[in-house]
């Protein structure tokens, strides 16, 4: 079954928060380093200048379970607003990254004498709740497969850079990653991409991921009943 999508009949303009946030100092994370984790929470809302940043949590069985990636011009933290004292997320980046932040402090400050501040930042925790429903949807009611697909396209949207065939290339993901996105194991990921593979739908190596987002589009309009079929092994994993 396929997820709804929730469609707005005359979506508003976004305010821009960098119109009303004043710049910040630049501070520097090398690839790997975290930037606030579950015993030291976010103290800061975050914007990625430069670089890839990954959000995840961890789960009760110690798997990883992936929040979300920013890129340029993304905000992220905002937890840091709640003044909570402890908080099972991580931030990691994910290369060598950029990033401006603004303490929770300074933030509050800025909003009283600048509402419209406060607007964008809400208009941003509405944006990823509508985001994050769907992909609680998709957990409910999607098979591993169409999940995957629905993660590619999703990203592909977000951080893709189109090619001159019509093509969208991501950069490198490891599968790995995926399945954390995903919510499921990397031995599923890597049969279902195998899938995606034969049929054309993907291309992927080092140098990162090609996908035909009009062909998943279409097929994840349909049953998604002529893709990849998992092997019997694999069969009682499938909603893993």
């Amino acid at each position: 079954m396929a997820s709804s999508q929730t469609v707005l009949a005359n979506p508003i303009a976004l305010e821009d928060p960098l119109a009303h946030l004043p710049c910040s100092s630049i501070v520097e994370y090398k690839k790997g380093r975290r930037i606030y984790h579950q015993d030291q929470p976010s103290t800061s809302l975050y914007l990625v200048i430069d670089g890839r940043v990954k959000v995840a949590r961890s789960a009760n069985n110690g798997r990883e379970i992936i929040v979300d990636i920013y890129q340029t011009d993304d905000f992220f933290g905002e937890y840091a607003l709640l003044g909570l004292p402890r908080m099972p997320e991580q931030a990691t980046a994910m290369e060598d990254t950029r990033l401006m932040a603004w303490s929770a402090a300074d933030i509050n400050k800025i909003a009283e004498t600048r509402p419209r501040l406060a607007i964008a930042l809400l208009q941003i925790v509405v944006t990823r709740s509508l985001e994050y429903g769907h992909r609680i949807e998709s957990l409910a009611m999607d098979s591993v497969e169409r999940r995957l697909a629905h993660t590619l396209v999703r990203l592909s949207r977000k951080m893709g850079a189109a090619e001159s065939d019509g093509a969208y290339r991501l950069p490198p993901l490891t599968q790995e990653l995926l399945a954390q996105y995903v919510g499921t194991s990397r031995e599923l990921v890597t049969h279902y991409m195998n899938g995606f593979r034969r049929q054309g739908y993907v291309r992927y190596s080092r140098e990162g991921i090609v996908l035909s987002r009009d062909a998943f589009d279409e097929w994840l309009g349909g049953n998604g009943a002529h893709i990849v079929k998992p092997r019997p092994a694999l069969a009682a994993l499938k909603r893993a």
